[in-house]
């Protein structure tokens, strides 16, 4: 053993058999050992963490960039309507009230225009309600003498009572739920500061400018700076539901007829499941649609949509297009029978099968195009000729199916089994009843096409025009 000192560190090393020298690493004490365990916990555990945490918060703005630029408008409305609490000549003019300006900003500054418009609306109109409601208690109160204290507790219960019951009226609540909500903070605060205040009406001045400054800044922020309309989403989301339900439609038919030695590729298939369950999106959008037409309807006109834009419209379109994806929803349940149909029974209606779906995916695609364009389109009457065309074809192929029973005799035709074809008439009767119900989705789109004057089609019409239409039986 021999020991060997360079740059101040001293270096022990150990002969072994072979002739040659090893360093010889001493032994690390308990408290290095606990520190390095610390260091590894604290490398593996709270700083994967924080990068994970990092990059899922990187992704979300990447997805979504509206959720970012949303993030600055609010810093910026909020920066805005601070310098009324720092300059000293603006905070003189609205007095110490001037934290109700960064209050309103903070809770009515939404990420669309419509749902900003909704709210400031609501916190103003509330407010001066409440504000001039309240005067007029605390001057009665204050005639009354000594009964001034159950004035203003019988009010309060009163308007209280009232305005809390308007929240569970549903018309109500969808359109000024946050306004009665406003209405009995301030009613409350005035009515009841009132009593300990004496310059109630320089007060309830102050709060009232204050707050109309704070949504002033909203509203000018959320209208001029990179606007998120609560309209256009909800015609964008309409439109790609259209899509949606297209691409599930013919992908749940050719998916079910599809022959059972077919090799499936991994990439394809995940795709083809994703384009499947496309209608389930559709089934999910309810309360948002319903959301949205509510905000839009507070938005002023932009873009293709004038003021008056029937908004409502678009919920019936919806409600129209979810009875479409419950078809669709029986026919994925349909693609997991046990009892799956032989080839030969999907060979004789697989061709009808699969006229009608094209011809009703058609349908949907050209009202996601009409929505799109906001154009009325030109060639809907033929592919609803096509359609129900198809349908007439279909209804035929499944009478004319040769139905084998116990007592048919041999003659060298192909015959079924009844229970080879109920699986299949399964899948016949909802593409049928699937293309009564996109009928119907067509008027809801065409009355709203009507209503909010779509422009017509350039595109000449193809066809003759004088063919009439079949009806559409089920």
């Amino acid at each position: 053993m021999a020991s060997k000192e360079e740059s101040g560190k001293l270096e022990w090393r150990i002969s072994v058999d072979n002739g040659t020298t090893e360093i010889l690493v001493p032994k690390s004490g308990p408290s290095k050992r606990i520190f390095l365990w610390l260091k590894g916990l604290v490398m593996n555990v709270i700083v994967e963490r924080i990068a994970k945490f990092m990059r899922n918060a990187w992704r979300i703005g990447a997805d979504d960039p509206a959720k970012v630029v949303h993030c600055l408008k609010v810093g910026l409305a909020l920066s805005l309507v601070s310098i009324f609490y720092y300059m000293r000549p603006l905070y003189d003019g609205v007095g110490g009230n001037a934290m109700w300006a960064i209050m309103t900003v903070v809770v009515v500054f939404e990420s669309n225009v419509g749902a900003t418009f909704s709210k400031c609306v609501n916190r103003v109109v509330a407010t001066i309600l409440a504000g001039s409601l309240g005067i007029a208690v605390h001057w009665v109160a204050t005639q009354s003498g000594k009964a001034e204290i159950f004035v203003i507790g019988c009010s309060v219960f009163l308007f209280a009572f009232a305005a809390t019951y308007s929240r569970f009226v549903p018309s109500f609540k969808a359109r000024f739920d946050y306004g009665a909500m406003i209405f009995i903070l301030t009613f409350s605060l005035v009515s009841v500061g009132g009593y300990r205040v004496d310059k109630l009406v320089d007060m309830a001045q102050q709060r009232v400018s204050t707050i109309a400054i704070g949504t002033s800044i909203c509203i000018f922020i959320t209208v001029f700076f990179c606007p998120i309309w609560a309209g256009t989403q909800l015609h964008r989301l309409v439109q790609r539901n259209f899509v949606k339900l297209a691409d599930s439609l013919d992908g749940c038919v050719a998916e079910y007829l599809k022959k059972k030695d077919v090799e499936k590729n991994g990439i394809e298939d995940e795709e083809t499941n994703m384009k499947l369950q496309g209608f389930k999106c559709v089934l999910n959008s309810k309360g948002t649609e319903e959301s949205m037409a509510n905000l839009a309807r507070w938005e002023p006109a932009h873009g293709s949509f004038n003021f008056r834009h029937p908004w409502q419209q678009y919920v019936k379109i919806g409600a129209a297009m979810r009875r479409c994806a419950y078809c669709l929803e029986n026919l994925s349940i349909c693609m997991n029978y046990e009892a799956e149909a032989p080839d030969q029974v999907k060979n004789h209606f697989g061709e009808a099968c699969l006229k009608l779906s094209s011809a009703s995916s058609k349908i949907l695609r050209e009202l996601a195009d009409m929505m799109n364009n906001t154009r009325k389109s030109s060639k809907m009457d033929f592919l609803v000729f096509d359609m129900n065309s198809a349908v007439q074809e279909l209804q035929e192929t499944l009478k004319t199916v040769p139905v084998r029973t116990n007592n048919a005799k041999e003659d060298g035709t192909m015959t079924m089994s009844l229970h080879e074809v109920l699986p299949v008439a399964t899948l016949v009767s909802l593409l049928i009843e699937n293309a009564a119900r996109i009928q119907t989705t067509v008027e809801a789109v065409d009355e709203l096409a009507n209503l909010a004057d779509f422009k017509q089609d350039s595109k000449k019409k193809t066809g003759d025009t004088n063919v009439k239409q079949p009806p559409l039986s089920s």
